[in-house]
């Protein structure tokens, strides 16, 4: 698809940030006229009262209504306060695999936390499933989080109660970083009894989401958030689920954009394993274990990885600078612990573990354990 890449001046941030405010997740209208004009040019002609392409009179004018209660700063000076950034195409950080969602694209995604969006992406799978999850779906989803991270790859949920909220724990529990996706603002802690976990997501991972600062979540946006988690990710697992859930929505967004869409089996007496048994039935792939999952995501890693370009740079001149002296602590035989890493770096333990799985999401080192080696 086309893509206008953000121009210096920052208009094209501004504009794509007060969009956020004035058009829904998923908007496919608003999407398609963005394949055609800046985003800057969108809101000119909002403003100034134009009519934008192909859009009739009552949509132009739902668009305009929302002008008036956005804030001045379009919420990114806020959003810098919280330590997050706007994201959008064409920038560094943006996952390129959102572009599978063409014209229901994210207009760009607000972002807090640690480490490169892109990067966290690159091996990343879902983990989803029902809020009112039984024991056995709660210990199935953290053992999937804490397995998928050491093994390198970095855990995608909504961070909700249920299997998502141990597939995060699972997560953190491991020492790896976790992904949010909300389908509200950033700011927002939602459920809010989940504050200390976004609180633990944030530490060492991200929190996503297409709205504003201190919006609410709705049950549409819920449903939209989905389509993200399953573009974001190279697969999605779902752990359990009713026959009617968000969580098979999101299985079903995943094999819509031609990710793996992957099942965990529960007991037949289950109601919250109905949904599950129907993925499955209907072709999603049984798994039982981070080894299963990684057997079908990693074969999709290497298909969809991006081909080298005919100049390529070299890996150590795209990293931080500390990320590279983390690389080069590393001896070149045998592992070393992160605290090693911490006294001959000077870098904090925190920061040592971010830029290792950093390093792992680019193939450059190999969790054992508790240590760390060169691949």
């Amino acid at each position: 698809m086309t893509a206008h890449t953000p121009d210096d001046s920052g208009d094209e941030r501004r504009a794509r940030a007060i969009l956020t405010h004035l058009a829904e997740p998923g908007d496919s209208r608003m999407g398609r006229i963005l394949r055609e004009l800046p985003a800057a040019e969108v809101l000119r002609i909002l403003t100034d009262g134009g009519s934008l392409p192909d859009t009739d009179d009552t949509r132009t004018a739902a668009y305009r209504s929302r002008l008036g209660g956005v804030p001045a700063d379009a919420g990114l000076d806020r959003c810098g306060e919280l330590d997050g950034r706007f994201v959008i195409p064409g920038d560094p950080e943006w996952p390129t695999q959102l572009d599978d969602l063409q014209d229901a694209r994210p207009f760009g995604l607000w972002v807090r936390g640690t480490g490169s969006l892109r990067l966290h992406a690159l091996r990343s799978v879902a983990v989803v499933g029902a809020r009112a999850c039984t024991d056995y779906g709660a210990h199935v989803a953290a053992q999937l989080g804490a397995e998928l991270t050491e093994a390198g790859w970095t855990v995608v949920s909504g961070m909700a109660y249920g299997v998502d909220a141990a597939a995060h724990r699972g997560a953190i529990a491991a020492g790896g970083p976790t992904v949010a996706v909300l389908a509200c603002g950033v700011d927002t802690p939602y459920p809010r009894a989940h504050t200390t976990l976004m609180d633990g997501i944030l530490s060492a991972g991200l929190v996503v989401s297409e709205l504003p600062l201190a919006y609410h979540p709705t049950r549409a946006r819920f449903v939209l958030r989905n389509r993200t988690i399953a573009a974001l990710t190279r697969g999605t697992v779902v752990v359990e689920a009713a026959l009617r859930s968000g969580a098979s929505v999101t299985a079903r967004n995943a094999r819509e954009l031609g990710r793996f869409q992957m099942a965990c089996p529960g007991p037949v007496t289950s109601a919250l394993s109905s949904g599950t048994h129907r993925l499955i039935r209907d072709g999603a792939v049984l798994v039982t274990s981070a080894a299963d999952v990684i057997e079908l995501i990693g074969r999709i890693g290497v298909d969809l990885a991006p081909e080298p370009a005919a100049s390529p740079p070299r890996l150590t001149d795209l990293l931080e600078p500390t990320t590279l002296r983390v690389l080069e602590a590393l001896p070149a035989h045998g592992s070393t612990e992160p605290v090693q890493i911490t006294v001959a770096t000077g870098v904090e333990e925190g920061e040592v573990l971010r830029c290792l799985h950093e390093l792992a999401a680019l193939g450059c080192v190999i969790r054992q354990g508790r240590v760390w080696r060169l691949s």
